[in-house]
C-alpha cells in the first residue's frame, strides 16, 4: 500500500536533504511535487488543498527557518500532517458495555464484508483474549451464511446458525439472546450488501441497528476503489451511526488515496487494515505508524507486536537450546523457520514494516516471493523424517521422488538443499558468535542474507 506515493515523496525528500535551507521558491517547487503525488495517489482533492495548506504554513515559519537541517524539518512536517490527515492516533473498538458487545458490519457487496468478520473474530479472540460469535444476517446470498460458518470453524469462534427464509432483523435479535445465555464477550453481526448504495439496503441497515444497538457500527470498504469507497462511507455515514471504517485489500492497492481521505472526508476514524487474504491479515490502524512507512522510516512496533503475538517462543527457544548443546541445524528447522516467516504475514510484509526496504533494488524485492516460501515448505514436507535429519542421504532418486511428491522440478529440490546449506552456515556463525561478521557480508552484498533469496 502507498507504493506510488512513497517512491515520490522519497524522490522530494532526496532532493530536499542537499539544501542549506529553504527559500520559498524551492519550499514552492517541493509542495507542488507534493500536491501531484497525492493526487497521483487518489487523495480527495479538499483534502491535498488542506493538506498543502498546512504543510506551506508551517515549512515557512520559524522550526523551519531556525533548523540546521531544514529538509528534515520538512520532512518531519509532511509527517505530522499525515498522521493529523489520518486521525493523529490509533482508534480502538469500545467494548466497555455489558456483554455482549454488539459490533455490526455494514458496506457494499464485494468489498471483504464477510471475510472483516472472521478475522475481526479471530484479532478479538487471540488479541483481546474475548469469547466471540458471529452471526449472519445476509438472507439474499445464502452462501455468504455458509461462508461465515466455514470461517467461524477456521477461527475457532461460536456461529449463530440463520437461513435465506428469515428476517434479518429477526436474526440478529435471536442471535443476541442466545448470545447473552452463552455468557458472550463480542456478538459480530454481518449484514447485506449491495452493489451500490440503495434505499432498501439503507433501511434495512437502520433497522437492524435499532434492533441490536451496536456498540459500534463498521464500515466495510475496499480500499481499491480509491474516490469511490470515500463516497460510500459518507453515503453510510449519512443512514448509519457509523463508529469506524475497515479498510480491505490494502496489499493490492499501490496508491491509498482512500485511506488519506476517509477520515478526513467522513469524520470516522479508519480502525483496521485488510492487509492479505488469511485470516490473520488484519491490522489494527495507527496513523503515526502508517506515516512512517509512507515516508520509508518502515513500522518497527508494529513488526515487535507481531513477533510478539505471533512468534512460537517455544520452538524458538527449542532451536536455540539444540543450537547451544552442538546439534545441527536441519531440514525440519529450516522449515519452521520458514512457517514462521510466514504467521507474520510472509516476506512482504515483513520487509513493509522494515526501514530502508522500500529502497531495495527491484531485482532483490522480485526475490522475496511468499509463493516460494510454501514451495520451499512443500518440498521439505515430501522428505522422511531421515532425509530432514541428514540431508547428505538425498541422492538423484530420492530428489526425484520428493520434487513428484512436492509438485517441483528436481533443480527446486537442488536449489533448496542450496539455500539450506547458506543458512546452516549462518547458524554455525550464530554459534561462534559471528553476528558481527554475518553483518557485514549482509551489509556488503546489498541483498538479502542466506536462504531469503528465493
Amino acid at each position: 500500500m502507498f507504493d506510488n506515493l512513497s517512491d515520490r515523496l522519497d524522490g522530494i525528500v532526496k532532493s530536499l536533504r542537499g539544501q542549506a535551507r529553504l527559500t520559498e521558491d524551492n519550499i514552492k517547487d517541493t509542495l507542488r511535487e507534493v500536491r501531484m503525488a497525492l493526487l497521483e495517489a487518489d487523495v480527495a482533492l479538499p483534502v491535498v488543498r488542506e493538506f498543502v495548506a498546512q504543510v506551506r504554513e508551517r515549512a515557512l515559519g520559524e522550526e523551519v527557518r531556525k533548523s540546521l537541517t531544514p529538509g528534515q524539518a520538512l520532512v518531519k512536517i509532511v509527517r505530522d500532517e499525515l498522521v493529523r490527515v489520518m486521525g493523529e492516533a490509533n482508534d480502538a473498538l469500545n467494548l466497555a458495555t455489558r456483554p455482549p458487545a454488539v459490533v455490526m458490519m455494514a458496506g457494499l457487496q464485494g468489498s471483504g464484508k464477510t471475510t472483516s468478520v472472521g478475522k475481526l473474530a479471530r484479532w478479538l479472540k487471540e488479541r483481546e483474549k474475548k469469547k466471540v460469535m458471529v452471526v449472519s444476517c445476509d438472507v439474499y446470498r445464502p452462501a455468504a451464511i455458509d461462508q461465515l460458518q466455514t470461517l467461524a470453524t477456521e477461527v475457532g469462534v461460536e456461529f449463530f446458525p440463520s437461513t435465506a427464509d428469515q428476517d434479518p432483523v429477526a436474526i440478529a435479535e435471536a442471535a443476541l439472546e442466545h448470545a447473552r445465555t452463552r455468557f458472550i464477550d463480542v456478538l459480530l453481526v454481518d449484514t447485506a450488501g449491495r452493489l451500490h448504495v440503495d434505499e432498501v439496503l439503507m433501511e434495512e441497515a437502520r433497522r437492524l441497528n435499532a434492533a441490536v444497538e451496536p456498540v459500534e457500527t463498521l464500515f466495510v470498504v475496499d480500499s481499491m476503489t480509491g474516490q469511490d469507497a470515500v463516497n460510500t462511507a459518507k453515503a453510510f455515514d449519512e443512514a448509519l451511526p457509523l463508529t469506524g471504517v475497515i479498510l480491505t485489500k490494502t496489499d493490492g492497492d499501490a496508491r491509498g488515496g482512500a485511506a488519506l481521505s476517509i477520515r478526513h472526508v467522513t469524520g470516522k476514524p479508519i480502525k483496521f487494515l485488510g492487509v492479505g487474504e488469511r485470516s490473520t491479515a488484519l491490522e489494527p490502524f495507527h496513523p503515526d505508524r502508517v506515516a512512517s512507512r509512507i515516508l520509508g522510516m518502515g513500522d518497527v512496533l508494529s513488526l515487535v507486536e507481531e513477533v510478539e503475538s505471533k512468534v512460537d517462543r517455544q520452538q524458538a527457544e527449542k532451536l536455540a537450546q539444540k543450537m547451544k548443546k552442538g546439534k545441527g541445524f536441519d531440514l525440519e528447522d529450516f522449515r519452521d523457520q520458514m512457517q514462521q516467516i510466514g504467521k507474520l504475514g510472509g516476506m512482504g510484509g515483513l520487509l513493509d514494516k522494515l526501514p530502508g526496504m522500500g529502497k531495495l533494488p527491484d531485482e532483490v524485492k522480485s526475490q522475496v516471493n511468499d509463493k516460494q516460501v510454501g514451495r520451499l515448505i512443500a518440498i521439505v514436507n515430501s522428505m522422511t523424517p531421515k532425509e530432514r535429519q541428514r540431508p547428505d542421504v538425498i541422492n538423484g532418486s530420492r530428489k526425484r521422488r520428493i520434487a513428484a511428491g512436492s509438485g517441483v522440478q528436481v533443480q527446486d529440490v537442488n536449489r533448496l538443499l542450496k539455500q539450506f546449506k547458506q543458512m546452516q552456515k549462518m547458524m554455525k556463525q550464530f554459534k561462534k558468535g559471528g553476528m558481527k561478521k554475518m553483518m557485514r557480508q549482509m551489509g556488503g552484498g546489498g541483498g538479502l542474507p542466506p536462504g531469503m533469496g528465493f
